[in-house]
């Protein structure tokens, strides 16, 4: 099942996907997904985002692939819902999109096994991880200035079940700016796995309900401007789609 946090007439409800694609809410009311303001499916507790976890990605950025999970965190405050705007800072030449599989931890888990990895996943949604690349010095840096702006994480629309989605490890990954293809990409070219990222962070500290791995991006990063639709899809989860705003840079500075 496939589930989202709306706000309509200035309440918080959840909903589900009618059969004519409206929303349909816990009262049996059925509205139109325009007509809502889309919060993000589950509300984030630690979130754990993965740098370099596709190797054709950490060669397009001239790094080589990480021996052991490239894991930094993120705040609550960086996370936007489906349909909303994340701000290009001014002077930024860089920003760029990342379409990540996101993992929702469903239990208390600690020191969990790869073979019982999945037993703790409640279920995934999509991210868009930002990130503001001419900010970055290294990846043995913390990453804040570069990952954790307020609302530069659109999060969303959807949760699905775990249940609902047969192989996380062979999912298409695509983004689409302006309605054209400039990423595509598949899980199954994690370098480390959905197994492997729980039984790794588990081995150390106690995993959440609410907790969200974020598991990398593959290739294809374009630099968005102010005024960019950017749709992130990933496939059986949905389309996530956000806007950006924020002043263009003039040409002369760039």
């Amino acid at each position: 099942m496939k589930k989202a946090r709306i706000v309509y007439a200035g309440a918080i409800h959840e909903a589900t996907e009618a059969p004519d694609g409206r929303l349909l809410l816990q009262d049996g009311r059925v509205v139109a997904e325009d007509a809502v303001q889309w919060l993000t499916p589950v509300e984030p507790r630690t979130v754990f985002a993965l740098g370099l976890n596709y190797a054709d990605h950490a060669s397009e950025l001239a790094f080589n692939a990480p021996e052991e999970p490239l894991v930094f965190l993120k705040g609550p405050n960086t996370f936007v819902g489906h349909r909303g705007e994340s701000e290009r800072p001014y002077g930024v030449t860089f920003m760029h999109y990342e379409c990540e599989l996101a993992v929702v931890i469903g239990c208390t888990a600690r020191n969990v096994k790869k073979e019982d990895a999945y037993d703790v996943v409640a279920g995934y949604t999509i991210a868009n991880d930002y990130a503001f690349r001419d900010l970055l010095e290294n990846y043995y840096r913390p990453n804040l200035r570069v990952k954790n702006r307020d609302y530069c994480t659109p999060l969303g629309p959807w949760f699905t079940d775990a249940a609902d989605v047969a192989d996380p490890m062979n999912l298409k990954l695509r983004t689409y700016v302006n309605g054209e293809v400039t990423q595509e990409g598949t899980t199954a070219n994690m370098i480390f796995d959905i197994p492997h990222l729980i039984e790794y962070l588990s081995s150390f500290m106690t995993l959440g309900e609410g907790d969200i791995i974020l598991t990398g991006t593959p290739k294809g990063t374009v630099s968005v401007e102010p005024g960019d639709e950017v749709v992130t899809e990933i496939e059986g989860l949905g389309r996530l789609t956000s806007t950006i705003t924020g002043k263009a840079v003039p040409a002369g500075e760039k």
